[in-house]
């Protein structure tokens, strides 16, 4: 039953409901007050029917669930009888979420203002990665994808993250910038915003990966400065697994991944905490 009090702006990221024990913790997810709403910043599964379930029990629970995809739910395995490829495989997955009452990248972006005096946009992006995030001494795409296949830490999306109808996953990263920058710059209407994205919006974030090679799946430099440019309270983000709170030129940035089992099983916190993100914690500037 959720409490009384303000309702909060809520997050979690990279639930992977494929994996029975994360599947138990996303059953076990629920507001803390009444009017939570939930941000989900990608991953919850590969297969449809998994994103469905999720993201429907969610929305059940929530006052107002916003998704942005992850790389996961682009993906075609080739066991979920759902094979569709691409960009059509997103908007499916759009259209899935608009029956549910969930928020997507392709909708009006949602105004958080509970109190009636501190309007906030909350803008879910999709926007993929472009292999910009190249490992120290590499210089180009190529060489970047010829060093993870040299280590041998080459993501799966090269398997099953197909970019059709584009060319290649980079050119549907320019396609979705380009739109998402020019709906934040004519939409904002001067609001600040919590930038919402499964990939980090900097490179920083990157840094402390165990193979550095991966950092090429993990964002793009075009955005960069875009927590600034679009006057960001906070930036919440998911892909890396390593749940953390962040500041890059004075904006606060939240990995909220669950992670997979193996990895969570380390951790000293309990797994499927949902991340406050609004209001700020006491203490903490918004």
């Amino acid at each position: 039953m959720a409490g009384s009090g303000l309702p909060q702006l809520l997050a979690i990221s990279d639930l992977h409901v494929v994996h029975a024990e994360n599947k138990a913790i996303v059953e076990r997810l629920r507001p803390e007050r009444e009017g939570d709403w939930l941000i989900v910043a990608g991953d919850v599964g590969e297969f449809v029917a998994d994103i469905e379930w999720a993201l429907g029990l969610l929305s059940r629970r929530f006052a107002k669930v916003i998704w942005a995809p992850g790389n996961h739910e682009l993906w075609t395995p080739r066991e979920d009888p759902i094979q569709l490829r691409g960009d059509g495989r997103y908007q499916h997955l759009v259209e899935l979420c608009r029956g549910l009452g969930v928020v997507t990248p392709e909708d009006p972006y949602p105004v958080w203002d509970p109190q009636g005096d501190d309007p906030v946009l909350i803008a879910p992006l999709f926007l993929l990665y472009d292999y910009s995030f190249r490992p120290a001494g590499t210089y180009t795409k190529e060489q970047a994808l010829a060093r993870a296949h040299e280590v041998g830490v080459v993501c799966t999306d090269e398997i099953l993250l197909h970019p059709d109808p584009y060319p290649t996953r980079d050119a549907w990263c320019r396609a979705r910038l380009a739109l998402t920058e020019r709906r934040l710059t004519t939409e904002r209407g001067g609001l600040p915003t919590v930038l919402v994205n499964h990939f980090p919006l900097v490179r920083e974030p990157t840094r402390i990966l165990r193979y550095p090679e991966f950092a090429q799946w993990c964002g793009t430099e075009a955005t960069a400065d875009w927590h600034v440019r679009f006057d960001a309270r906070v930036a919440v983000y998911g892909h890396l697994h390593i749940p953390r709170t962040t500041w890059y030129d004075g904006v606060r940035f939240e990995e909220v991944s669950v992670g997979y089992p193996r990895e969570w099983r380390r951790r000293s916190t309990p797994p499927g905490r949902l991340r406050r993100i609004l209001p700020a914690v006491a203490g903490q500037p918004a």
